[in-house]
């Protein structure tokens, strides 16, 4: 279906990329550089964004790919801290993400990696548009930050959230809104608020974004049932809804199948209200060329997050030496934080 419907396609500047996000983790310090050598390009993460922002300024584009990897690298923060329970300093990270988010360029330099990596990152992004697109920015994140807290504490207790609970907490780790957000600076456009809750519109940013989370469930499936993680759609219904393995995965298949009926539906409707905004004033044509930026980067989505999960090193646990403990990261169980709760700098 992915192939067929939807062709692959890559942002021109993406051979730049490689090199510009492998050099900005190196300096950043959010890998070493032993295993940036090795395993950065395979990860595929500029790939990614690559496929998706198409249309993007090369400066937006470098630092959207930039936020991205360091969204992966937190992301594996996230999972160590868990695994070897280090419960304060997952708080005191939150916490000062947190802060981060909202006033950027007093973390730059942090003394955490990940703080300064994405208040970098994020400052660069926060040029793009105007004030208000910074705080709709910041909104969304704060919910993901909250998210993933939320998840640390189910890891923590062991508890696996019931299908419906899985699913709306997934949208918000998997940072739908943050995804979406970016493809307005993509465009060079800040949508209207009447056009972002437009029903149609509305149904085909979820349905990409939820056919890119739960076709990672389904990719990421082996890695978390060997990391002894807890959240995925087929986790939960197995757990839940009494599914075997296999029928825990067909059923993730079918949903992730109904996402792209469902973007295929609303695409041509939004295609409607970008005729119909045309005639609306001096701006119309404008405005109608901002949303087909933005519905066409949305069906992007699906070839570039399908490419990614069979291209990217990120899953391919059957080469790993220990199927629980990616080999792109540094697993170092004492790893302490010696910073205060409340620093900025």
């Amino acid at each position: 279906m992915i192939e067929d419907a939807f062709p692959r396609k890559l942002h021109p500047y993406w051979p730049k990329l490689q090199e510009k996000t492998r050099s900005w983790l190196l300096e950043k310090r959010l890998m070493p550089a032993e295993k940036v050598d090795k395993y950065a390009d395979g990860l595929c993460y500029t790939d990614l964004m690559a496929g998706y922002y198409l249309g993007a300024p090369d400066d937006v584009l470098a630092a959207i790919c930039d936020y991205s990897a360091w969204f992966f690298v937190w992301d594996d923060r996230h999972d160590r801290d868990v695994i070897h329970a280090r419960a304060a300093n997952w708080r005191r990270l939150a916490v000062q993400l947190h802060a981060a988010t909202e006033a950027p360029e007093l973390h730059r330099n942090h003394q955490d990696p990940v703080v300064a990596g994405f208040a970098e990152s994020v400052g660069r992004l926060y040029g793009s548009l105007s004030r208000t697109w910074n705080a709709r920015f910041a909104r969304h994140f704060h919910v993901v930050i909250d998210a993933y807290d939320q998840e640390f504490g189910n890891r923590m207790t062991g508890t696996v959230p019931t299908v419906d609970e899985y699913i709306a907490l997934r949208r918000n780790t998997f940072a739908h809104w943050i995804w979406l957000d970016l493809l307005e600076p993509t465009a060079q456009y800040e949508l209207p608020a009447w056009v972002r809750k437009n029903e149609a519109y509305h149904r085909a940013a979820l349905a990409c974004q939820d056919f890119a989370a739960w076709y990672n469930d389904l990719c990421s499936l082996p890695k978390e049932l060997a990391g002894d993680e807890l959240h995925n759609l087929g986790i939960s219904l197995i757990k839940h809804d009494g599914l075997s393995l296999g029928e825990a995965i067909a059923e993730v298949r079918r949903r992730v199948e109904g996402t792209i009926e469902d973007f295929l539906a609303a695409e041509a409707e939004v295609e409607q209200l970008a005729v119909a905004t045309e005639n609306i004033g001096p701006h119309g044509e404008e405005l109608a060329k901002a949303i087909r930026s933005c519905v066409g980067n949305m069906r992007n989505w699906f070839s570039s997050v399908y490419w990614f999960h069979h291209e990217s090193g990120r899953y391919a646990v059957d080469s790993w030496d220990d199927r629980a403990t990616p080999p792109y990261i540094t697993d170092d169980e004492t790893t302490e934080q010696t910073d205060q709760v409340g620093e900025c700098a």
